[in-house]
């Protein structure tokens, strides 16, 4: 989209810097622009007799680009300067920019001597902004302008044609199908499209090329090599040129809205003329319709039955629902064609419509009227004839309901009532049979007032004359006959259930009782078994004590639970005496519980039995809880020795690494004889392995006379191997330190004392500020400023280049030896240098390689560099690199 500064002119500076970024990203784009706008240009050119061969050199004088402007704008600019000078032909390229300038337009980044001066770039920029003022700025369609609007013009054209989608003005024009669609849209006769293909760029491009230079008028400003050939063809070129079948296209396009106009006021006339006949014709039938309906409405002849007076309401019904909706419709339509047609005709400054006599709206509404009031008064006519007969039909319905509603309710009663269902039901079934009963007497009191209402609704017909009275009378009186049988039917039932329920809820209680006491001594019993037979897992001779003291107090209960089994018994025979005595029908057993007396018996029998068989695994396991609590005791006897030896060991063997007894030397022996002492101790371990693999063997997982584990014991013996061999390890170093380095023996010991005294926790290494204050007690000048804390981290590089935060004894040696080094080290690499050098300024690898054996001097010419001073020869090695690679690293 064009962008607009505060006053309104147009803003090219984004346009300028998409332009040059264009031109920088592919070489193509400047060729396609070139040939495009220098076609451009000649097709307007060409209108004044003349025409440019090469964009940048014609411009140069500025005559051509006034004459291009005059052209394209239809206005005359200033006179030109005739003269062949450099201030001539700036003048009047300066006349064109001011031109441009006049029309809103904002030139950034071009000035006249860079036209004149035939910068390619700042042409080619200069033209694109004219075609843009002057070929696309004042394309408009549908709200949208220039770019925006050309884009959404060659959308609408070619929506209609398949495999056309214009998104762009660049990879949607590559296969040439989107300008033979706009040629076609408008000439459909100068390209046949059903025979074009996608996949034919070629084909497609020259087609149109070619037809829109021989018929349209439209030059030939690109070749179609040019845009198949590209990946993505010049957006501008592509714009310029899409522009140009725009404007020419603009004309015929002119003509066509015209007639379109022309057309558009006849139809508006013919419709309105449509629109008068459609309003007489729907006018003369609904009146019509209204003058056959009003005499209907007004028939008030009574009828003698209900179901005559039902189909007269049914057909008036009918016609509401039916035949007057659509002609509400009609009379909606007629109201609203006539309001349409009366407003087309003031737009169009036509008189207004007036209809036929008697067809005004105004009639039409006054006919209505009458039709709306003769249709009430027939819709009340027959709401009150219906009433009328309705009371005597709703009378006799009602009698018939509710003597229907009686008898039904009534039927089966009789029987229900006699049936003895009661002799062989249980407890439970009985008092669901009295509930049942009760309810039914509720329901049959409930029942006495419909009974009443049958009397009191057949005395009003009788008294009303109802013409079927005889058939009202004679049920009315069989349905109060049956009601006095199902009185006294219910007495007899009542008093019936009421006594067989007394006798079975004495049975009932004895069930209850049984049911109490029998499933919890059935309960007693099955927990019996399960733990007479239950696995038992035990570690400790404690654990299978209590088993055994628990079993003991098991069978002292025994007796007691034999006298409840046969109490629970006595109560099932009771029972079984009164069913004898009073010849009880029993429906079923017990329905509190289903243990039986043969199942108490028989799981009784089943404990009995279980008894001595625990006694007898009790009596094995004891056993061999003994023989594992043997073998705990043994272990734990060598454990608790082992393991205090192996914690004083490492103590001792941490002391000797900070103590500073002798020379390193007298520490070392005294090490090395600890290291023998301690193997000497293995024995011991291996026959706690075989302890330990004894009491695994016997799953012992616990042992509570030692603290100490197998796993301890290995974990502490590793650790004290280790620990003793990485001490000899640190004094070994500590030797090679002071001997490599030349440090003393009280030089190491004043090492060693500053560092146990900054250890505060004997743990072997120093923190941070307990090394920097170790530091400054040995004379290191490390101040509380910026360079100090530099000079502190550099050191901390040193001795803990892995970041740890810690520095051990070894690191501190290595730096102190390193800072108290002597400092005849240069003097000796010099030395070894001249030595082997000569007068020389370097050294050759042919003599390393004689003075030093052989894996040392491959070791040294592989880490040293060539000598590069004037005096350096093929072969020569540098004396700093020697240096380095004998000492390594360092302030040498």
């Amino acid at each position: 989209m064009d962008h607009y500064d505060g006053d309104g002119s147009i803003d090219y500076m984004q346009q300028e810097d998409d332009w040059d970024r264009d031109l920088l990203l592919d070489p193509a784009w400047e060729k396609q622009q070139r040939k495009t706008f220098t076609a451009w240009c000649n097709s307007h050119l060409r209108k004044a007799g003349t025409q440019i061969e090469n964009i940048e050199e014609d411009f140069r004088d500025g005559l051509k680009l006034m004459l291009l402007l005059e052209v394209i704008s239809g206005e005359r600019l200033a006179k030109p300067e005739r003269g062949k000078m450099r201030v001539h032909k700036i003048s009047n390229v300066n006349k064109a920019l001011d031109f441009i300038a006049s029309k809103g337009v904002k030139l950034v980044c071009i000035g006249a001597e860079e036209i004149v001066d035939g910068n390619a770039k700042m042409t080619l920029g200069m033209i694109w902004t004219i075609i843009l003022r002057f070929a696309i700025q004042d394309i408009s369609v549908e709200e949208t302008s220039a770019k925006e609007g050309l884009l959404l013009w060659c959308q609408r054209k070619t929506a209609p044609y398949k495999n056309v989608n214009i998104q762009n003005f660049h990879i949607s024009w590559k296969d040439g199908l989107g300008f033979c669609a706009l040629i076609h849209r408008h000439r459909p006769e100068l390209i046949d499209y059903g025979k074009l293909r996608k996949d034919d760029p070629m084909t497609n491009l020259n087609t149109a090329f070619d037809v829109a230079e021989k018929y349209l008028d439209i030059p030939k400003m690109l070749d179609a090599e040019d845009i198949v050939g590209t990946a993505r063809p010049d957006e501008k070129a592509i714009m310029t040129y899409v522009s140009s079948f725009y404007h020419a296209f603009s004309g015929a396009q002119k003509a066509e809205t015209a007639a379109n106009r022309i057309c558009k006021v006849l139809a508006v006339n013919q419709e309105n003329e449509q629109l008068m006949e459609d309003y007489e014709k729907l006018a003369s039938d609904l009146l019509e319709w209204i003058r056959r309906t009003i005499p209907w409405l007004e028939n008030r002849t009574p009828e003698n039955t209900m179901q005559a007076m039902q189909q007269k309401l049914e057909d008036f019904r009918d016609y509401r629902r039916l035949h007057k909706p659509p002609k509400v419709q009609e009379k909606c339509q007629l109201e609203i064609n006539f309001n349409t047609l009366q407003t087309k005709l003031r737009l169009s400054n036509r008189p207004a419509f007036m209809p036929s006599e008697g067809k005004m709206v105004s009639d039409i509404n006054n006919a209505w009227g009458g039709l709306e009031q003769a249709e009430k008064g027939y819709e009340e006519w027959l709401l009150n004839e219906i009433r009328r007969l309705e009371r005597l039909d709703h009378l006799a319905e009602k009698f018939r309901q509710k003597a229907a509603i009686h008898e039904s309710w009534t039927e089966g009663k009789e029987q229900m009532l006699q049936q003895k269902d009661y002799e062989t039901a249980s407890l439970s079934e009985i008092k669901a049979l009295l509930k049942k009963h009760e309810a039914f007497e509720s329901d049959l009191a409930a029942h006495q007032d419909r009974v009443e209402q049958i009397a009191a609704i057949a005395q009003e017909l009788n008294e009303l004359d109802y013409f079927d009275s005889p058939s009202v009378n004679s049920r009315c009186q069989r349905i109060c006959d049956q009601w006095d049988a199902l009185g006294a039917l219910t007495q007899k039932r009542s008093e019936a259930l009421e006594r067989t329920e007394k006798l079975l809820e004495t049975i009932d209680q004895l069930y209850l009782e049984y049911a109490k006491r029998a499933a919890p001594f059935n309960n007693w019993m099955e927990g019996a078994m399960e733990d007479l037979q239950d696995t038992f897992i035990v570690h400790t001779i404690e654990e299978i004590q209590g088993l055994s003291t628990a079993h003991e107090q098991f069978k002292a209960t025994l007796p007691e639970a034999d006298k409840e089994r046969q109490a629970i018994l006595g109560i099932h025979n009771e029972v079984s005496k009164i069913v004898q005595t009073y010849h009880v029908n029993m429906a079923g057993t017990n329905p509190y519980t289903t243990i039986s007396p043969q199942e108490i018996n028989g799981k009784w029998d089943k404990v009995r039995q279980l008894v001595p068989q625990r006694d007898q695994a009790l009596i094995e396991e004891h056993a061999r809880q003994q023989n594992n609590e043997r073998l705990r005791k043994q272990f734990a006897s060598l454990a608790n020795v082992v393991g205090p030896w192996i914690q004083t060991k490492m103590e001792e063997i941490g002391r000797i690494s900070i103590e500073m007894h002798g020379t390193l030397e007298d520490q070392l022996n005294h090490l090395r004889q600890y290291e023998k002492s301690i193997v000497n101790y293995k024995p011991k371990i291996d026959q706690l392995e075989g302890d330990h693999q004894l009491i695994q063997e016997a799953l012992i997982f616990d042992n509570k006379h030692t603290n100490y584990t197998m796993e301890h014991i290995r974990v502490g013996w590793e650790q004290l191997l280790t620990t003793i061999a990485r001490t000899i390890n640190e004094i070994e170093n500590q030797i090679l330190t002071r001997d490599a380095k030349g440090i003393s023996q009280d030089q190491m010991n004043e090492f060693r004392a500053s560092f146990n005294h900054f250890d505060r926790d004997h743990s072997g290494k120093l923190g941070p500020e307990e090394f920097k204050a170790c530091l400054i007690s040995l004379g290191f000048d490390i101040a509380n400023d910026a360079q100090g804390e530099a000079e502190f981290a550099r050191i901390m590089s040193i001795v803990d280049p892995n970041r740890m935060g810690m520095v051990t004894f070894q690191a501190f040696i290595d730096f102190m030896s390193r800072e108290t080094a002597d400092t005849d080290t240069a003097d000796q690499v010099m030395a070894s240098f001249k030595v082997l050098a000569g007068d020389k300024n370097y050294i050759l690898a042919e003599e390393l390689r004689r003075e030093l054996p052989p894996d040392q001097a491959e070791y040294c010419i592989a880490r040293m560099a060539p000598y590069s001073g004037p005096d350096a020869v093929p072969g020569a090695l540098d004396y700093m690199s020697f240096s380095t690679a004998l000492y390594g690293e360092s302030d040498l």
